[in-house]
């Protein structure tokens, strides 16, 4: 036998391209030999087209575990995210309370009886009695389980007694068949029927039955059989992949969710009412798979369809990395975090020409839609800029800024400023005049990061290129601008003979408040003044004295560079430093 290949499709395909690379990943199958990536052109009636997709090895097709290798990976990815988590999470809790002594029968508090009410109602919830009917015979300790049907846990019962049933339930629930029935009822009803449903383990007539044989049945066995068979001359062809097929192996597309209506009674959309909208059974296995291509990400699932390239595709959606599950993280800070993590591997793919990319969002609820959003070409060049990348890094690492009685995610705020084409001005200088406090000092750096990501998003949407002479002027500019405004606190503070900024203070409010209004006059007027107290020569351009930025001639007439030249200086006030190999910040 040969190569099957999977090809890309619609987002939803592509998601099930990423589960299904997940499920062999996790699985002991060998990449290069049994499943691979393919990326070349293929000639057809004399054109060359490009092919590229997730291919599998037929024979390994057919000798695989597909189920299991299903069943696995929902409970790998799936698992904390489940009931079957809390349960066992407060179990263990009650068991070290009652090891500690902590646990008083007679004196319960709300958390407590709220614990052992929630291990009852779980476990004795229909779906999992369902679940352990189907396994009864397969597990040991069954008994424990008909027992907690007929006698529930009783938090006023002795702390041995209920630490001996608890243990027991534990043990229980531990073993890999209960663990993966009982996480699996979870994951089928919270998740997967998000995407897909009315089909398999979701066709409400088998609720009851078991998950593994109903899933061989809808889609490993008709999967195995489509590969193996020959299909020259069969006429209808697949909707997603144009593949042949038999009248009998269609899959109609209706059971993923939000993709087409009930297409037995709706017709009408298609032409002389005849329904086409048909998949063969190996892309109707793929778009099985499509909730493991999702991350979940507190009450959303989000996917970032780059499907110009195989490669970009795996890899702006990989597994890699922990996924933040604390109940004290707020879903804004996951979805940042997944962004950034996401952005960064597929930078780290090294791609010569980027273009836009497909965000997809959807809620966990049940009546909740597709969301659909682009990041434009634009700001992916902006976050593929290596000094753009740099601030990022720092700012991901200490995201947090006090203002005032609140802390301000920096980080979230200068990603989401890029993704909305919204400048960097107001958020810099919110930061420069918290700053201004002597409590917030240590705020100047994060300034100056945020400052690097204005100044280089600016460049990015001017399309200058840095190694050409209209972006290098304005980046040697800022760097000279900014030394000037180091050099001159210098001055000032040596000729005052203080120790930090305090002194002036008020002359880097007023500059701050110049740049908000725009007023060019205003900011070089108290420029002017600064230099004057210091005594400046007049000679302009004296590289060995202090000197006014040469800069300065251009702003008057440009605002861009006004905004860029002046927070530089004001920068350089407030004790930063840059030059052309590293940047430094005092």
């Amino acid at each position: 036998m040969g190569k099957y290949l999977v090809t890309m499709g619609d987002f939803l395909k592509n998601a099930g391209i990423v589960g299904l690379n997940y499920m062999l990943d996790m699985s002991d199958a060998e990449s290069g030999k049994d499943y691979g990536i393919k990326m070349q052109n293929r000639p057809v009636d004399g054109l060359e087209l490009y092919e590229q997709g997730l291919w599998l090895d037929e024979d390994f097709v057919q000798q695989c575990d597909w189920t299991g290798m299903y069943f696995d990976a929902c409970v790998n990815y799936y698992g904390d995210f489940t009931v079957y988590k809390g349960i066992l999470d407060r179990i263990n809790k009650i068991i070290c309370k009652i090891d500690n002594d902590q646990w008083k029968p007679d004196k319960l508090v709300k958390e407590d009886k709220e614990d052992i009410k929630f291990i009852n109602d779980k476990l004795l919830s229909n779906s999992y009695k369902a679940g352990f009917e189907n396994i009864r015979n397969e597990v040991d300790g069954s008994e424990i389980y008909v027992n907690l049907q007929q006698n529930k846990l009783n938090a006023k019962s002795t702390s041995q007694e209920l630490k001996q049933r608890l243990e027991g339930i534990k043990n229980f629930i531990m073993q890999p068949k209960c663990k993966e029935t009982f996480v699996m009822k979870s994951v089928i009803y919270n998740y997967i029927n998000r995407f897909w449903d009315g089909k398999c383990f979701l066709l409400r007539a088998n609720a009851k039955k078991d998950m593994r044989i109903l899933f061989e049945q809808d889609f490993t066995k008709p999967f195995k059989e489509y590969i193996r068979t020959n299909h020259d001359k069969d006429k209808d062809m697949c909707i997603d992949c144009g593949r042949p097929m038999g009248n009998k192996e269609r899959v109609s597309i209706a059971f993923m969710k939000d993709m087409a209506d009930d297409l037995a009674r709706k017709k009408s959309a298609f032409w002389n009412c005849k329904v086409d909208a048909f998949l063969c059974p190996a892309c109707a296995f793929v778009y099985a798979a499509s909730p493991l291509g999702f991350t979940l990400l507190g009450q959303r699932f989000a996917f970032m369809n780059t499907n110009s390239s195989i490669n970009q595709l795996l890899a702006s959606n990989s597994r890699s990395g922990k996924i933040v599950t604390e109940a004290e993280k707020k879903e804004a800070e996951r979805y940042t975090q997944w962004f950034a993590r996401m952005l960064k591997q597929l930078m780290d793919c090294k791609v010569e020409q980027l273009n836009n990319i497909q965000i997809i969002l959807k809620g966990t609820d049940e009546k909740d839609k597709y969301i659909f959003s682009v990041i434009s070409n634009e700001a992916l060049q902006t976050f593929n800029d290596e000094k753009v990348r740099k601030a990022l890094e720092y700012l991901g690492e200490y995201p947090y800024t006090r203002i005032g009685a609140d802390y301000l995610n920096i980080y979230e705020n200068v990603v989401m400023n890029i993704l909305k084409h919204r400048s960097q001005e107001l958020l810099l200088k919110k930061v420069l005049k918290n700053n201004l406090d002597s409590d917030n000092a240590g705020q100047i750096v994060t300034a100056y990061w945020i400052y690097v990501v204005m100044l280089y998003s600016a460049l990015v949407k001017k399309d200058k290129d840095l190694q050409g002479n209209g972006g290098k002027v304005i980046e040697m500019g800022s760097i000279t601008v900014m030394e000037s405004g180091f050099a001159l606190r210098t001055a000032i503070l040596s000729s005052k003979g203080a120790k930090d900024d305090e002194c002036i203070k008020g002359t880097i409010y007023q500059l701050l408040n110049a740049l908000s209004t725009r007023n060019t006059g205003k900011f070089l007027d108290i420029v002017m003044r600064l230099y004057c107290t210091c005594k400046v020569p007049a000679e302009v351009g004296q590289a060995d004295k202090l000197v006014i930025p040469r800069e300065f001639v251009y702003i008057q007439k440009n605002q861009e560079l006004f905004e860029e030249y002046g927070y530089a200086f004001v920068l350089g006030l407030k004790g930063c430093r840059q030059n052309k190999k590293n940047e430094e910040v005092i």
